[in-house]
């Protein structure tokens, strides 16, 4: 079911979306930048040593991490490939509204908008390092390519307490089914009973300090 979204801003200038329904937004309140810079950038992408790393983020959403990840592609030259799955695509009307690239760089707001208008279901050369496939699909029902083996899993769907279906032992063990060895599996959520079920597929798990206002995350590496 797909829900009204809102356009609101958090602590750092960047704005993101709310689904009233869920009382949930797609980020940190305490600031969208941030916090996808941190999690997936920082304790993620920056950490594999691959010069050619493959991605997989569940939850393409407002395409923030896959801006970040572009950039950071970019001004390190590794040639990354990122795929991307999404069940719920955002209008063109709330891509307007995203200051992303306004807050970044004219490049960044040049990266943000080819990212968007991308085709679906496609691999598509977004920059000279940057090889972007956004998939419409639900994750739980969706089958991969057999040469899709991933370096980094960016876990970035709603909440275990609004979205636990998307929690689930399957989908942990699907996701670690999908990495390579020494892949590096981030998201935002600390919870132990995520820690344990990405334990229990095969992930060995780290809790470290949180983004700003929230005190821990997970990282797990296979």
């Amino acid at each position: 079911m797909e829900y009204e979204r809102k356009v609101i801003e958090t602590a750092d200038g960047s704005k993101t979306l709310f689904v009233p329904a869920m009382n949930e937004q797609y980020h940190s309140l305490n600031g969208a930048l941030t916090e996808s810079d941190y999690v997936f950038l920082e304790k993620g992408f920056r950490r594999h040593p691959s010069q050619t790393p493959k991605v997989f983020e569940v939850g393409f959403g407002t395409g923030l991490n896959a801006l970040l990840t572009a950039l950071e592609a970019e001004k390190s030259m590794r040639t990354t490939y990122y795929a991307t799955i999404e069940k719920y695509p955002i209008s063109n009307e709330e891509i307007q509204y995203l200051n992303y690239g306004n807050l970044l760089s004219p490049r960044a707001n040049e990266i943000f908008h080819a990212i968007h208008k991308a085709d679906w279901e496609k691999d598509v050369q977004i920059s000279e390092f940057f090889v972007l496939n956004k998939i419409k699909a639900d994750l739980k029902t969706c089958t991969f390519r057999n040469d899709n083996f991933f370096d980094l899993v960016f876990f970035d769907a709603f909440g275990p307490d609004k979205q636990p279906e998307m929690w689930q032992d399957k989908v942990m063990s699907k996701i670690f089914q999908l990495c390579s060895g020494g892949a590096i599996f981030v998201t935002y959520s600390a919870k132990g009973e995520i820690r344990r079920r990405m334990e229990a597929s095969g992930f060995r798990m780290e809790r470290l300090p949180g983004p700003p206002g929230k005190r821990q995350m997970l990282r797990g590496s296979k």
